[in-house]
């Protein structure tokens, strides 16, 4: 259950930074490069921070070969995709839903605090999309009002919460998964988003 939530987390990734290169226009290399920094980036730099290294990417041949036939694939079917702003969205979101998961899951195995390990997931599936956005000059989600590092933290918070209660882990992940997913999904929506200190 933990790798295919993995796979997932990194084609749906791997998809959004596609989508970001091809509306930034940029060249074949640099598709396949922004692809591969949004899918690895949060895991990376997870891996690092708890020393677990080689970073898993570099330990498992499976993760280069998902993203390469992922971006792959999104460039292919580029022209079949009517809505790229809804479908770069839609990914993004799946994305942080399963690497938040993801993180977590690594902290608790690595014997953290709680607190710790929704940070951990939190930067494991904010951090790809911040590389991507900086590499294609953008702002990153992360630092604007819109309610992003926010779901998942609070899909952290109902991970510990439901993990009390008697019920499988792989239930866990996938209600953790989905909360961090309705959050971003509703506070589009409905335009929720954080307070700024600016008019």
């Amino acid at each position: 259950m933990f790798f295919t939530i993995d796979i997932l987390g990194t084609i749906a990734f791997a998809i959004s930074g596609v989508l970001v290169a091809i509306n930034k226009k940029m060249d074949l290399f640099g598709i396949l490069i922004i692809a591969f920094v949004t899918a690895v980036g949060g895991g990376t730099l997870r891996d690092l921070l708890i020393g677990d290294t080689p970073v898993n990417w570099m330990k498992d041949m499976t993760f280069s070969y998902v993203i390469m036939a992922s971006a792959i694939f999104a460039m292919i079917f580029r022209s079949k995709i009517n809505y790229l702003r809804t479908s770069l969205f839609l990914f993004d979101t799946i994305g942080i839903g399963l690497y938040t998961v993801i993180g977590i899951d690594k902290g608790l195995n690595a014997g953290l605090h709680p607190i710790i390990c929704i940070a951990l997931g939190t930067m494991t599936a904010s951090f790809g999309g911040v590389l991507r956005d900086i590499l294609c000059n953008e702002i990153p989600v992360i630092f604007r009002k819109e309610i992003y590092a926010t779901a998942c933290i609070l899909g952290g918070i109902t991970y510990f919460m439901i993990r009390m209660l008697p019920i499988q882990d792989n239930w866990v992940f996938i209600i953790a998964g989905s909360v961090v997913i309705a959050i971003r999904l509703l506070a589009v929506k409905f335009k929720i988003a954080l307070p700024t200190i600016y008019k």
